[in-house]
């Protein structure tokens, strides 16, 4: 779930042009420090061990395998980080993934798990709420992103990067704690969400087209109550 200066980006495995950041979340640290925060986060635990962790992302695989979009088609996770929801895209044959995360270190992880099929992927490292898309994608994945950018400014970052990186007509698909989810994830707060609230944060151009609850059982056997919603992105011409 879930680094650069504005404009910039880095494909993992390459030098980083540019100090990263923070993956989105406003936590109100330093860029450098935001980043240390999550590669800390996956250095100190197991992939499994995390509460987000989801041996097979069904809900996020049945809403996009829902959309209709080809497997041709450019999508991107956004946050992707060591979620395993690429190796199923990659495994149905979609061609064209990206993940994008702040943390080299969930990056790192993703990468050795799939082994030879890593290159099948693209892999970005960055901040996105300092990241400016270079290409349009049909459909744009975030689960558990959104909800960590408490603050204002973050948000309409965020929302300029989602503008900007989905293509006319695209889908988004967001989730995130629901109203009656957990109020703070990895020692962290974050802003929950029903559809409609989430529909009024992302604005006109977002219609929503889905909607489903999920109750996520973490890997200590805690349930956290999720959101999600699919949108579709038809921008004023």
């Amino acid at each position: 779930m879930h680094g650069t200066q504005a404009g910039k980006h880095t494909l993992f495995g390459q030098k980083p042009a540019t100090e990263p950041g923070s993956g989105g979340f406003s936590v109100k640290l330093a860029a450098m420090d935001r980043k240390q925060h999550w590669d800390a986060v996956y250095a100190e635990k197991a992939e499994d061990a995390v509460s987000w962790f989801q041996t097979r992302p069904e809900t996020s695989f049945a809403l996009i395998r829902s959309t209709g979009i080809a497997k041709s088609e450019a999508l991107i996770d956004v946050g992707g980080g060591a979620s395993r929801l690429v190796d199923a895209l990659l495994a149905e044959d979609f061609s064209d993934v990206t993940v994008l995360d702040v943390a080299a270190a969930a990056l790192a992880t993703s990468r050795a798990r799939l082994g030879k099929d890593a290159d099948k992927a693209r892999w970005i490292a960055a901040d996105i709420t300092r990241w400016q898309p270079t290409r349009r994608y049909r459909l744009w994945h975030d689960r558990a992103v959104f909800h960590f950018l408490t603050e204002p400014a973050d948000r309409l970052a965020y929302r300029r990067a989602l503008e900007s990186g989905l293509a006319p007509g695209g889908t988004a698909i967001i989730a995130s704690f629901a109203l009656d989810g957990p109020k703070r994830c990895s020692g962290l707060p974050v802003q929950r969400y029903a559809p409609e609230t989430l529909a009024m944060e992302l604005g006109p151009a977002f219609t929503l087209a889905v909607q489903r609850h999920e109750a996520h059982t973490t890997p200590a056997g805690k349930i956290q109550r999720f959101q999600y919603s699919v949108f579709r992105f038809e921008p004023e011409t």
